[in-house]
């Protein structure tokens, strides 16, 4: 477990971040490389070191003190509620975005993603990087450390082994040890609650739908096809570089038998491992992981990254239940699965 940085590193993770540089900083979601969000030019250092697409928006992070007016032109009392429910913590809302803000952190939209992270390394960055801006409203603009489509970081470790070169050439990796919650924050669009539309839930996470409603008194909606682009929001995402499927009930026993294996060496990951047969024992290793949903999350990324330097042919994922507690997480293997699909 890392013991942290210093308050000196952390001034000086705040110093770059002014300077245009980027910095790499834990949350408790994922890792995040972060940039000034009021710098259009160090934005676009976000996309063009991980080969981000223009159109794609990353998320504004703020400190807890933060006045959500400064960032967008319309605070709605649902925005308000949600904020006073979960913030600091693992959940962005959309809210129009303020006209004196660059729309480089929106990819051009009218929309902006905002989110109080509650990692304490995470705070002292935002809190000293806030300090040195005029009225103390700074903020970062983050998605995850990681090449664009790629499994997300969840240790300082994976962020230096995925941008090797901008860390020799300087970048800092603020280090806060392991993420707790594993996958990125739940988002929820507020942005065209004028319109009569909202609040959508755009993307699942560690914060569900029926927390999201009994905070808000009324029930979110699902995605529709106006709804602002956000991150994560891709059809194929979060992949590993190994192949991945996800298998039903069926296919894992099947295969656990020596039934329909497929050439090379796969690697099942399982909550419920099964018993091998011979015909499978030599060509089918077993990864467990958590059968709880949480925990299933936090080691998730961590468990496919692992995989990946291992040199299978194929990662195998047994299908989690089709319940809300499991919503986030099979959202992200789904999305995973769906890269190598076709």
């Amino acid at each position: 477990m890392s013991a942290g940085p210093t308050e000196a590193q952390v001034a000086q993770a705040a110093q770059a971040l002014a300077r245009g540089e980027l910095v790499a900083f834990p949350t408790e979601t994922v890792y995040g490389l972060g940039a000034d969000a009021e710098q259009p030019q160090a934005v676009r250092r976000i996309y063009a070191a991980k080969g981000r697409p223009a159109d794609h928006p990353v998320i504004v992070h703020v400190a807890p003190e933060a006045d959500l007016a400064y960032w967008s032109g319309a605070v709605p009392p649902q925005a308000r509620q949600l904020a006073q429910a979960f913030w600091p913590g693992p959940l962005t809302l959309i809210l129009p975005r303020a006209p004196h803000i660059d729309p480089t952190v929106s990819a051009g939209q009218d929309s902006i993603g905002l989110r109080c992270p509650s990692h304490p390394v995470a705070q002292a960055l935002l809190r000293a990087f806030a300090a040195g801006k005029p009225g103390g409203q700074g903020g970062v603009a983050a998605p995850s450390a990681n090449k664009f489509g790629q499994v997300s970081p969840t240790r300082a470790a994976h962020v230096r082994a995925e941008f090797p070169d901008q860390v020799a050439a300087g970048m800092l990796v603020l280090d806060g040890g392991d993420a707790q919650v594993g996958i990125e924050s739940t988002i929820v669009d507020l942005s065209r609650l004028d319109r009569g539309v909202g609040p959508v839930l755009l993307r699942p996470g560690h914060i569900g739908a029926q927390a999201l409603a009994q905070a808000l008194g009324m029930p979110v909606s699902a995605p529709d096809a106006a709804a602002p682009r956000v991150s994560g929001s891709l059809k194929a995402h979060y992949a590993p570089r190994t192949p991945l499927a996800v298998l039903d009930a069926a296919r894992l026993q099947a295969l656990a038998q020596g039934q329909g294996l497929p050439a090379g060496r796969s690697v099942l990951v399982c909550y419920e491992p099964p018993s091998l047969a011979p015909a499978a024992a030599g060509r089918l290793a077993v990864r467990a992981v958590p059968a709880d949903p949480g925990r299933y999350a936090q080691s998730l990324y961590a468990v496919l990254r692992e995989l990946d330097l291992l040199g299978y042919d194929r990662i195998l994922v047994q299908a989690p239940p089709r319940t809300p507690q499991w919503e986030a997480v099979n959202d992200r293997i789904g999305r995973a699965a769906a890269a190598f699909e076709g």
